[in-house]
């Protein structure tokens, strides 16, 4: 996907201003001004995150091109509307999960409830890296917050990837790929429209790739979600596909021993 370089300020007096020297005391930056269907779609080309404070997990951004604006809060999770419109981020109310968690945790939620509830907020996009942008949101009292962002495998794979169930088992095994490695052990499954599960795999197979973002756990048997993109050009050890963790859709923790699964029964061939 090929994006161009984008560096929006956004101080409402500082455009008005029409000079850019004033607009350089506004923001700080040289300013380019670009058409705006361009930063909405440099924001949705990326998943953003910062880390705030002291909480224990960084503050996630994820803006749809269906008008939604996903927040992965330390705690809870968070959602609003959002557009840019007069190269402002324009946010509705915030609606939010209602758990209560550490005082540094709800704290992360309170700089983003302070960032995109019901606001206008300027924003600086700087694409000069394509592969480590950043977005600067400026807060209400001037304070600015900068966000990564890490491109969306859609963005990535230039697709939307198709949609597996696997079921992980909690033992892995010793298998050969292009070297010696540790495999999962996976079986896929399907779901009905009704939600009735069916298991498309009866046996254990050896799973040769990586899903990214997922983290195996040997005291735990999981169904999770997948997205599974084709790569145009892999590498000569590269699989066809790329795997990438979505949810668990199941989780059951394994008591005592460990449920073994004899080599005999495990397929040799990967997922694919």
């Amino acid at each position: 996907m090929k994006l161009k370089y984008l560096a929006i300020a956004l101080f409402p007096f500082a455009l008005a201003a029409c000079q850019s020297t004033d607009v350089q005391k506004a923001g700080d930056l040289a300013v380019s001004v670009l058409q705006q269907q361009n930063a909405d779609q440099t924001l949705t080309s990326y998943q953003w995150s910062t880390n705030t404070g002291n909480a224990p997990k960084p503050l996630i951004l994820n803006f749809s091109d269906k008008g939604t604006l996903g927040i992965s809060t330390s705690c809870n999770g968070m959602s609003t509307s959002w557009k840019v419109e007069n190269n402002l981020i324009s946010t509705g109310h915030l609606m939010s999960t209602q758990m209560a968690c550490a005082d540094n945790a709800m704290k992360q939620e309170g700089v983003a409830t302070a960032l995109f509830n019901d606001r206008k907020a300027p924003f600086i996009l700087n694409t000069t890296d394509a592969q480590n942008p950043t977005l600067t949101i400026i807060s209400a009292t001037g304070e600015k917050l900068v966000f990564t962002g890490k491109m969306t495998p859609e963005t990535q794979y230039s697709s939307q990837g198709e949609t597996i169930f696997l079921e992980i088992s909690p033992e892995t095994k010793q298998c050969t790929g292009v070297a010696p490695q540790t495999c999962l052990q996976v079986r896929e499954i399907k779901y009905a429209e009704n939600g009735v599960k069916t298991q498309v795999d009866k046996d254990w197979t050896l799973f040769y790739d990586q899903i990214e973002g997922f983290t195996h756990s040997p005291s735990e048997r999981q169904i999770i979600r997948v997205k599974r993109f084709e790569r145009k050009n892999p590498a000569a050890d590269q699989s066809k596909y790329a795997y990438i963790f979505d949810m668990a859709i199941e989780r059951e923790t394994v008591k005592g021993t460990l449920i073994s699964h004899p080599l005999s029964q495990s397929k040799s061939t990967a997922i694919t």
